[in-house]
C-alpha cells in the first residue's frame, strides 16, 4: 500500500458563461425583486421601511400557501400533511415576526422623516394579509371594499371570504371523527367572523384531557402554535407603531394604536385557549 499523500484536487471552476441570464436569475427573479424599491423621500431610512414591508408581503404569501395546503389536507382527512404545513408556517411566522426588528425602534423623528411618502397607504390595505386573516376566521365583507379597483385581487379575496377558514376545516374534521361539534357551527355562514362556542370548547377540553399524543390533540397544538405567533405579530406591530407615532391617527384613515390594541386583544382559534382552563 502506498503511503504517499493523495494529490490535492483543485476545485473546479464554476460555470460562468451563460447565454442570457443565469439559471439562478431565471428561477429567483432577483433582478425584478431588487428593482421594486422606489422611495418617495430623500430620507435614507425610507429604504429600510419599504424593503421590510415588501419582505412582509412575501412572508404573507408563503404563509397563505401553507394554510391553504393545511386546509385542503384537513378537508381530505389527512392530518399529518396538515400538521406538517402548520409546523412549516410556524417557522415562517417566526421569520415574519422578526421583520419588525428593523422597524421596532423607530423614533418619532425617524418615522416622520418619510411618513408623508405613505400618503393614504396603510398595512390594513394589504390584500395578502387580508387573506391570512380570512384563513384565521377573522372575516368581514367590508374589507373587500378597498380592493374594488383591482379586479384580480378583489376576486381572490371574495373567493377566500366565502371559503371555510382553516379553523372551520379543523372543526369539520372533528365532527367527522365523531366529536360533538354543533350544527350551528358546522352550518354557519363561513363568510362571517367566527364566534366562540361552548360546545366546541367542550370538545377541545375533552381532547386535551385525554391522550396528548392523539392525532387530534397534536393538531390542536399545531393550531395553537400558529395562534400564539399571530398574537405576537399583532403585539409587535402595536409596540412598533406606538413607539414610532404614539397615539396619532394611522395612515389611510385608521385609528392607529387604538385599532391595533383592539386587534391584539382578540384570540385566534378562541376555544383552543379557553379549553385549557377546563382541561384536567
Amino acid at each position: 500500500m502506498s503511503h504517499e499523500a493523495p494529490e490535492t484536487q483543485e476545485p473546479e471552476t464554476p460555470h460562468l458563461d451563460f447565454h442570457g441570464t443565469t439559471p439562478y436569475e431565471d428561477y429567483v427573479q432577483a433582478d425584478v425583486l431588487t428593482h421594486l424599491q422606489h422611495t418617495l423621500s430623500d430620507d435614507p431610512g425610507e429604504m429600510v421601511f419599504l424593503v421590510t414591508t415588501q419582505v412582509m408581503e412575501l412572508w404573507f404569501t408563503v404563509i397563505v400557501h401553507e394554510w391553504e395546503t393545511a386546509s385542503r389536507a384537513l378537508r381530505s382527512d389527512d392530518v399529518p400533511t396538515a400538521v406538517a404545513a402548520l409546523k412549516r408556517s410556524v417557522r415562517e411566522l417566526e421569520a415574519l415576526n422578526a421583520s419588525w426588528k428593523p422597524l421596532g425602534q423607530l423614533t418619532p423623528a425617524q418615522f416622520n422623516a418619510y411618513r408623508s411618502a405613505l400618503g393614504e397607504g396603510s398595512g390594513f390595505q394589504s390584500a395578502m394579509y387580508r387573506r391570512m386573516e380570512f384563513l384565521l376566521g377573522d372575516k368581514s365583507a367590508s374589507m373587500l371594499v378597498p380592493h374594488r379597483g383591482a379586479p384580480r385581487v378583489h376576486a381572490e379575496l371574495e373567493k377566500a371570504l366565502h371559503e371555510p377558514s382553516l379553523y372551520d376545516e379543523a372543526l369539520q374534521l372533528l365532527a367527522r371523527r365523531g366529536h360533538a361539534i354543533p350544527a350551528s357551527v358546522l352550518e354557519r355562514d363561513v363568510s362571517r367572523r367566527y364566534e366562540p362556542s361552548e360546545e366546541v370548547e367542550a370538545v377541545w377540553t375533552a381532547l386535551y384531557s385525554g391522550d396528548e399524543s392523539d392525532e387530534l390533540a397534536r393538531l390542536g397544538e399545531a393550531l395553537t402554535d400558529v395562534a400564539e405567533l399571530v398574537w405576537r405579530w399583532r403585539n409587535d406591530h402595536l409596540v412598533a407603531t406606538r413607539r414610532a407615532m404614539g397615539s396619532k391617527a394611522g395612515t389611510g384613515g385608521s385609528a392607529g394604536v387604538a385599532w391595533l390594541e383592539k386587534r391584539a386583544r382578540k384570540n385566534v382559534f378562541p376555544e383552543l385557549w379557553s379549553s385549557r382552563t377546563l382541561a384536567t
